[in-house]
């Protein structure tokens, strides 16, 4: 077996290549193109269609701009649209910078206490590597965005608006990461020299104090209260008066936060369906409850994805007449994508027909490889509900992203059903419509997986 790159491989290599007239042809094309313009399914493409049979927005999409703050929006975007009811608005817009400064702050806190957990392991360790890889990332889960809400609460977008740094966070980012990680060589530095445990406190109390110093230069000082005030869609005025951003979270978030449970796709081997799993070191807010999800088959996914879409319509569970609700949900969002009129589905590239190759991976396959994980969160918006031998069933869905309304339909994606299998990892539901031996296993105790496994990935795609 030949180890090396040697010339007469070269050149049989090439000339298999060049006698075959549709590599040839297919050269010329990607030269001068995109690949994906090539490889695209036009057929598929054009057989999608975005009309849905339950459809709930009939709002303006999002723009997260230069962030990696698509869980934050995707979530912000769920509590958005009962707050807008009841304000009697037809729209709204919470503060993102919002939530991106506590959260920033609260994960500096985290990631420092991890450091000390770890401080009597080798620079080298594994888990130790894997935390200063990334001190102050972006991205989140769902249960981090609750930490965030219970104890932070939430403000309208006027009471905290965009900054330069919030819609294009790479320099602060830069900068928080050399504080952070310098602050980790000096507390582990003081653990290794004997520092008691109030030292070390202290330490770390002077590096949150830099960190603070930072958020407030780049994103603004966060408001203890605000004056709230709005017109609703018949131009009447309303005034709330001076609220704090926990007054004002208890008084337009219409939906039970605490009644939320994390459901994902996991279909290693080593994850057994039906058990609930943590993540070490993995969250932002330090006594909040830890980041866990229960892993459920990916059919058990669909259709309470599709259940809570649909609510009690047309014969569907839940209560007669009530009305369903959007879905939060994490994805690995790159594969299969067409950007500009916003579709995916799982067949909708033919690279194998380009390259003369065989993809066969599996999902399973694709964690087990680092080929996958969870990058982007976003909102199931609808559903198209077909009949089948076996119920009803899902054929696509629409979603509603965040980035601005320049593509797809003004913002809102459609997502073949394919796709969903393949790609969506995570939804959060609430706890009732589970059924009761779901309810029951969240109830475990959960297994604790290390902090670099891939359903740890924080949804961080801008």
């Amino acid at each position: 077996m030949e180890r090396e790159i040697t010339p007469d491989l070269v050149e049989r290599l090439t000339k298999e290549l060049e006698a075959d007239p549709r590599h040839r042809l297919l050269q010329n094309a990607v030269t001068r193109n995109h690949v994906d313009q090539v490889a695209l399914d036009h057929q598929l493409a054009r057989s999608i269609d975005r009309t849905m049979s339950h459809q709930l927005d009939d709002w303006t999409a999002t723009n997260q701009k230069q962030s990696g703050r698509c869980w934050m929006f995707a979530g912000l975007n769920l509590l958005r649209v009962g707050a807008a009811q009841r304000l009697g608005m037809k729209e709204l817009e919470l503060s993102q910078s919002y939530p991106l400064f506590w959260d920033k702050l609260e994960k500096a806190n985290h990631w420092l206490e991890s450091v000390l957990a770890t401080a009597d392991r080798d620079v080298d360790d594994r888990t130790v590597a894997h935390l200063l890889s990334a001190p102050t990332e972006d991205g989140g889960q769902w249960n981090m965005f609750l930490a965030l809400v219970a104890k932070h609460g939430l403000v309208p977008q006027s009471a905290m608006p965009e900054t330069v740094s919030s819609s294009s966070t790479r320099q602060l980012n830069r900068d928080l990461a050399t504080v952070l990680r310098q602050a980790a060589r000096d507390l582990r530095g003081a653990a290794a020299g004997g520092a008691d445990a109030a030292a070390l406190a202290e330490a770390k109390g002077d590096v949150l104090e830099v960190v603070h110093r930072m958020l407030c230069l780049h994103l603004g000082t966060p408001p203890t209260s605000f004056t709230w005030q709005w017109r609703d869609t018949d131009k009447t005025f309303h005034r709330d008066g001076e609220l704090t951003p926990q007054e004002f979270a208890q008084r337009y978030v219409t939906v039970p936060l605490d009644d939320y449970v994390c459901l994902v796709h996991d279909p290693r081997e080593s994850s057994p369906y039906g058990r609930t799993f943590t993540v070490e070191h993995l969250g932002n807010v330090v006594g909040a409850p830890p980041v866990v999800y229960l892993n459920v088959e990916m059919d058990v996914l669909k259709r309470l994805a599709r259940e809570a879409i649909v609510g009690g319509a047309d014969g569907q569970p839940g209560e007669p007449g009530e009305p369903g609700e959007p879905v939060w949900f994490g994805c690995d969002v790159e594969p299969m994508r067409e950007a500009e009129n916003g579709y995916w589905d799982a067949a909708l590239f033919d690279y194998d027909a380009l390259y003369g190759s065989s993809t066969t991976m599996t999902k399973a396959d694709r964690l087990h490889h680092h080929a996958t994980a969870m990058t982007h969160a976003m909102l199931l918006t609808g559903v198209d509900v077909v009949d089948g031998p076996d119920g009803p069933t899902a054929r696509r869905w629409r979603v509603e992203n965040s980035w601005g309304t320049d593509k797809a339909d003004k913002g809102f994606w459609t997502m073949n059903d394919s796709w969903f299998g393949e790609y969506v990892f995570e939804i959060a539901v609430r706890r009732d419509a589970l059924p009761a031996d779901l309810r029951a296993a969240l109830d475990q105790e959960p297994l604790v997986l290390p902090a670099w496994d891939p359903m740890g990935a924080l949804a961080r795609q801008g």
